[in-house]
Order: C-alpha cells, then structure tokens, then sequence
C-alpha cells in the first residue's frame, strides 16, 4: 500500500530492485552522489533483514537513508503468524535512530505518528546524521477510497548555521522548564529579548532563571488568569517541568531551544525545534520585530498580585506554611523540594532571587530527595540548604540522614500526614475511593502512622535538633528559629497535617481563581452574577 501510495502521489522519484541487499547498497550510492536523503521499503519478513549489510555501509559513512518497514499488529508476535519478525532491537550500526508508529485509531495516535515520524526524519541529518528507521504498523487495508492524505504537521530542525524562520507578530511568552544555571550573559539575552519584544518568562521553581521577565505560572494557570489568554508563541527551553499547570496549553504554536537537537513536543504544538545553546536563539531574534505595547509582564505581576492578596483563609496544609515562609527564606541559600505535592505547592509562592531552588524532576520519583539535598549542602558547607519533603518519600530516603558528613547547614521540613495525600487530593482519580483509598492506593498508616516520637527520637539520636508542629500557632512559633542564618546545628522540623487539609487548601486555590475568571467574565460583558450561581458553578466544577 505505502508503494501504491508513493507511485499516485507524484512527487516522489521511485525506482524498483527485486533484491533488498541491492537495494540498500544503492540507496548508499544514490544518497552519495546526491547529497539528498534516500527511502527504502520492502517487504515484512526476512526480507528486511536483507537491507543491513548497505545499511551498515550507511551508518558508518553517515548517509541519510530512511527505512520504512511494514509491520503487523504487535499482538499476532509470537503467535504463529506468518510475515512477523521482532524489530525491537536494532543491531548498534544500522541506524542512528528507530522509532514505532502504530495504527492510527484517534486524534493521539494521529499526533504521535506525526511526531514520530518527524523524529525519524530530523535524525537523518542530526549530529552528523545517518539511516534511520520507521517501523510502521498497518492493518493492511485492501480499501482504496481515499483519493486526498490530510495534512501532516511537519516540524522543522533550525541548525545554528541554517536558515531562521521569522519571528511570528504577536503576544510572545518563554516557559522554561528545569534548567541548570544560567550564566549573566545568558540572563541578559534573555532579558533583552524579552524587554524588545514584550515577552514574559513563564518559569517555576526548577527553572532557575532570575531575571527581571521572570513570572511564576502555577497559580496564574491553574486560576485561568485572563493574561495568558492569546499567546501566539511559546518558545519553550529547559527540561521536565514540575509546573502541571504549564502555559503552553495556553497557547497556539509552539517552538524549542535544545541543543540535543531531539524533538520533544510537550503541548501537542511544536513547529520549529532550534538545535543550539539558548544564547545563539535570543541573540538572534533579540532585535527582530520588535513588538511595543502594554507591558506583558506588568499585566502578569497585577494579576498574579491581585490572585495573592486575595487567597482565602487556607487551612493548615503545606499550601499554608508556603505562602507564611516563601518571602523569609534566608538570602543566598537553596531549596530542594520533593515531587508533586511539596513542589507544587512551593510553585505558587516566590522565594527570594538569591535563593537557588531544584526539585529531582528527572525521573520524578519519590526516592532520593533528602540525598541530593545533603549531596549538594557538602558542596558548600558554609551555605544553608533547605528541604521540603513529605512524609513517604522523607522515610523511603530515611538513611541518608545517617550519613557521617552531614554538616550543620541542612534543613529538612517535614510534612507527615500519614500516607501519599497525593492520591486523595480531589484532582486524583484516586479521589472517588475516599478513605478506602487509604487500604492499598495512598500508602497510609505505615511509619508510625503520624508517631509522634519516631521521626523525634531518630533525629535526636543523629544529632539533629528537631522541632514540630501540629497547628498553625506551633509551626508559626518555631518558623524564626528554622530559619536562622546561624550555621549551629542542622534541623528536622517535622510537620503534622492531615489530607483533608491538604486537599481543602488546594481546591480553595483552583476554585478561587475559577471564581474569578466567572465574574471577570461576567463583569465584561456587563452582566451580573448571583452568589447562588457561582456556588451552582462552583458545585459542577469540583463535582
């Protein structure tokens, strides 16, 4: 069908070998001669192992060769179905990159299959380039009705010698994910870019990026700020996020700095994938189009000032210790948080600019955030480093605490509700399980279930002067002395909250802000709201 394809479309130049070894031996000296990338196809079976010999000859010469097998549906592997070899794994020196696409049965698979292949086709000419291959699964379709292919989004690789596309017009926003730090230079082309083309950097506390565009999203997000309606153009940097409420939903087109040069499509809507170090991006388009106006950033700071001051009285939750401690972190120190719950709810708060903040979103797991914490405070011994973890990953990494070169600079927050509040927060789909949830899904009643002595004597017996906290007065009447500069002993203050509370602070911060968005909403089309209405609203949304 694929060859059928090809031979009505008209666009392509097509030539016919019976023999695959052939074939791909002449695919190398087609390419060669041609300086251009060359496809080959065959058949299913063994006959595609016949292409590795001129593949190999490719890989070590760097020839761009694209390699289309067919492939039945995965589930008939191993069950005695004729034509069916197993494709998934490659030897090292046939291709420089291998992806699956599988049937196409919805609008995901469609974007996959796109991204997919748009991968296959970049690596031809990545790093120096080389074959690459698609294995393609069909259903082998005898129907012939279908006389136009829709369009397929097609996403372009910028090289820092190619050729730049032009900066669209239009609001402009940067999101940058978890990145290593930035030097000055890189701040100030980010910061110049910025200021000449009305831009905000979109960032949370993973980001390390200070400059003066910088803007937490979380809370501007997830309370649908009107100031992030209309973005034409995000240009999204740095790696995994913990900010679940990105912008980039927000906006129409989307294109990457990564000097990986691996397409990455976060938001479903990458176009351009610029393979270069982020200074040589906003050097380039630092002058171009400049785009004046009300300020972007100002709009942002307002909102998200507006959405501060008028947070709700939130219970006694990690949400509520965030906003009492994140102006009066120390300056110059640094912050781990722990995934998901910890993190999240840090991301709605700015810290100092001194403070450093990071979080071990690389593989997201619950392990190993009280060790880099105390990896990093050995780097620096005179630097305090803070850490904010909540109770099952703070007793999956419990060892770490016993390490012998612990100094004096560590602080560790602990919040202890008992279990993994995160699968019961009303965002979860643990959620509808309620409290039977507890049994097998949030992990609850283990370490003590909420001890009051065991985190207390462990701490004490390693040296560790350890504080706690049940209630908003208690944690209020310890938080001056957690947070002394004085490097005299390092601290566990261990925190005791309950889920309900947790759950509490965060659907009053969603459903606040949606609250807000309905009677701005409203209010700009000159229409009144009844209190009986919103909470009608307010009902359907969390329900």
């Amino acid at each position: 069908m694929l060859n059928a394809c090809l031979m009505y479309d008209g666009n392509f130049e097509m030539y016919s070998c019976d023999d695959e070894r052939s074939a791909s031996y002449m695919a190398t000296g087609m390419s060669a001669e041609s300086d251009e990338p060359v496809v080959i196809t065959c058949t299913g079976a063994t006959a595609s192992r016949n292409f590795m010999p001129g593949l190999t000859e490719a890989f070590y010469r760097k020839l761009p060769i694209l390699v289309i097998t067919g492939q039945q549906d995965y589930r008939r592997q191993g069950n005695l179905h004729d034509q069916i070899i197993d494709r998934s794994v490659l030897p090292n020196d046939i291709a420089v990159n291998s992806v699956y696409v599988p049937i196409v049965r919805d609008v995901q698979d469609e974007a996959n299959a796109a991204l997919r292949i748009n991968q296959a086709i970049s690596a031809l000419t990545l790093n120096g380039g080389g074959p690459s291959h698609i294995n393609l699964e069909t259903s082998y379709s005898q129907l012939w009705n279908v006389s136009e292919l829709p369009a397929v989004k097609t996403i372009r690789r910028v090289d820092a010698d190619g050729e730049f596309p032009l900066l669209p017009k239009g609001k402009i926003a940067l999101f940058i994910g978890s990145h290593k730090t930035f030097s000055e230079e890189d701040i100030e082309a980010i910061d110049t870019f910025c200021y000449n083309h009305n831009a905000v950097a979109f960032c949370d506390h993973t980001s390390n990026y200070k400059g003066r565009f910088r803007q937490l999203s979380a809370m501007l997000s997830l309370r649908h700020a009107k100031c992030l309606d209309g973005i034409d153009l995000l240009i999204h940097f740095g790696e995994i996020s913990g900010d679940h409420f990105a912008v980039g939903n927000c906006a129409a087109d989307v294109w990457r700095i990564s000097n990986d040069g691996q397409l990455r499509d976060t938001y479903g809507k990458l176009t351009y994938l610029f393979n270069m170090k982020e200074l040589q991006f906003f050097t380039h388009y630092k002058d171009e189009n400049i785009n004046p106006g009300k300020s972007f950033l100002k709009e942002c700071q307002e909102e998200y000032k507006y959405m501060y001051e008028n947070l709700p009285d939130l219970p006694f939750s990690n949400i509520w210790c965030a906003k009492q401690l994140h102006s009066t972190i120390p300056e110059n120190s640094c912050m781990h948080f722990g995934i998901l719950t910890s993190l999240r709810s840090w991301n709605f708060f700015e810290v100092p600019r001194s403070v450093n903040t990071m979080s071990n979103v690389g593989g997201f797991g619950t392990d190993g955030m009280m060790s880099s914490l105390i990896g990093a405070s050995l780097v620096h011994p005179n630097k305090l480093y803070f850490g904010v973890v909540g109770d099952l990953a703070f007793f999956y990494d419990l060892n770490s605490l016993g390490n012998r070169h612990i100094g004096k600079n560590v602080r560790i927050m602990l919040f202890n509700n008992g279990k993994g509040c995160e699968f019961k927060h009303h965002m979860s789909p643990g959620h509808i399980f309620k409290d039977d949830a507890d049994l097998y899904i949030s992990a609850a009643g283990h370490f003590g279930n909420q001890s009051p002595t065991l985190v207390r004597n462990y701490a004490t017996s390693l040296g560790f002067r350890y504080l706690t906290a049940s209630t908003k007065d208690e944690f209020l009447a310890n938080m001056d002395e957690f947070l002394t500069p004085e490097l005299s002993q390092s601290y566990i203050y261990e925190v005791f909250t309950q889920d309900v509370d947790e759950n509490e602070a965060l659907k009053l911060i969603r459903v606040n802000g949606i609250k807000d968005s309905i009677k701005v909403a409203m209010k700009e089309s000159g229409l009144d709201i009844l209190a009986y209405n919103v909470k009608d609203i307010m009902k359907k949304v969390i329900k």
